[in-house]
């Protein structure tokens, strides 16, 4: 049993792959993680620019990213230190604010939008309306829809369509309104603003995301037996005498069981050699994409926001974040645009020369000193209507899915990943014990 013990691997090291790995060692499960790349977190790693430490992406959490938060403690992340705990306030300067005042939920989002600035009164009612209806459905659709067609029915559009559910919606699903699952949507606001106040905190990460968990995460598995392998790009996986057979260029390894944690477009090329997998490469091969763009553009020390996070309406920009209250780099903004859109295929000087314009007319800011552009092409897949994802279990017996896109509530956010790789970590936990 020792033996079989430690043919577990893991290939990918964003959350998911992490998540699954440290809820086995915590079992005492030794595992093998092999990530690709020479720097951990995947999709949400952190870089550097200029010696500066950022983000590939721009990410928050929510206080209702209980797992997230929860695994983060067991590893030994210090929140205090690690993230900033604000309690939720959406402002979009000159236009719409909404700061729920400290109620129990749901009563601190219907008061928040009883006074909300900047939207008329019978907009601010009907979607107090909207809360309600929504509450007493348990957050729950007979059939999906679009995100267009549910504000629709419920008489959501003008000013509060457009500064406040729009932008949430891009913000959770990175997919346009038109296209975009109510139902996943709902989830969200159901475990945002329909339990716990706290739950609709936003969490903003103090230091780069690779620094915030995966590098925790990784010392952790590596103190409970595991290893982990940065700059090990697994290319096939085949199946000899009841294992799994996992390629590289340094030749194959056998495994006894595997979760493949791989971004979506990866892991069909590695369930490719594994004929039982065909159901979840069917389903993979429906998905579509979407981008983020974030843009950093360093203005002189000290420049500063009102608030280490804001909204932006009428243009291309969607949020503006104050890297300077947060990580320690005053002057440093990140402006982030979710979903596609024209500005995807321009080049870097024209989008942030965009960006910096949008930035200037809302906020009067001085001149930006340089700027860095990080377009992801598939940061996420597109959450549509009644999409089909795989489930974390296969079919194939011991071998198993993890990451943002397979099947459950969330969409594509670190949430969602981490509760795909505890879910798989659990199956494979059952397999053992069996």
């Amino acid at each position: 049993m020792a033996e079989k013990l430690k043919r577990v691997a893991i290939i990918g090291g964003g959350y998911a792959g992490l998540a699954a790995a440290v809820e086995l060692a915590r079992q005492g499960v030794p595992v093998t993680l092999f990530e690709a790349g020479k720097t951990l977190g995947g999709r949400a790693r952190g870089i550097s620019y200029r010696g500066i430490a950022m983000d590939n992406g721009q990410h928050i959490l929510l206080g209702a990213y209980r797992e997230t938060l929860r695994l983060m403690a067991l590893v030994g992340v210090k929140q205090e230190d690690a993230m900033l705990r604000l309690p939720l306030a959406l402002r979009i300067p000159g236009h719409f604010t909404l700061k729920p005042p400290a109620l129990p939920a749901p009563l601190h989002l219907i008061a928040g939008l009883l006074l909300a600035q900047g939207l008329p009164l019978g907009e601010r009612l009907a979607a107090i309306r909207f809360a309600l209806a929504l509450r007493l459905k348990d957050f729950r659709l007979a059939q999906d829809m679009s995100v267009a067609s549910l504000l629709t029915h419920y008489r959501q559009g003008g000013k509060i369509g457009s500064l406040l559910w729009e932008p949430l919606c891009l913000a959770a699903l990175n997919t346009p309104m038109r296209q975009a699952s109510a139902q996943v949507f709902l989830n969200v606001l159901r475990d945002s603003f329909g339990r716990a106040r706290s739950d609709s905190d936003v969490v903003l990460p103090r230091t780069d995301l690779t620094s915030l968990f995966p590098l925790v995460a990784s010392e952790f598995i590596r103190q409970h037996g595991g290893q982990v392998v940065c700059g090990c790009r697994i290319r096939r996986i085949g199946q000899v005498n009841g294992y799994f057979a996992l390629g590289r260029e340094e030749g194959e390894e056998n495994f006894s069981h595997v979760v493949c944690a791989a971004a979506p477009q990866h892991a069909l090329t590695l369930l490719a050699g594994l004929p039982e997998a065909a159901p979840a490469i069917n389903l993979l091969r429906r998905f579509d994409y979407q981008p983020i763009a974030t843009i950093y553009l360093q203005y002189p020390r000290e420049t500063r926001l009102s608030a280490p996070m804001l909204g932006l309406t009428g243009g291309f920009a969607q949020w503006v974040f104050d890297r300077g209250c947060t990580h320690g780099t005053p002057g440093l903004l990140a402006v982030v645009i979710s979903a596609a859109g024209e500005h995807q295929d321009w080049p870097a000087e024209q989008l942030a020369g965009k960006v910096n314009l949008e930035l200037r007319q809302a906020l009067a800011l001085p001149p930006p000193l340089w700027h860095k552009v990080i377009v992801e092409r598939r940061a996420s897949f597109a959450c549509t209507v009644g999409l089909e994802r795989p489930a974390q279990s296969t079919g194939l017996k011991n071998f198993y899915l993890a990451g943002d896109y397979t099947a459950g509530d969330y969409p594509a956010t670190i949430e969602g990943a981490v509760r795909s790789g505890m879910t798989a970590a659990a199956l494979i936990s059952a397999r053992i014990t069996h």
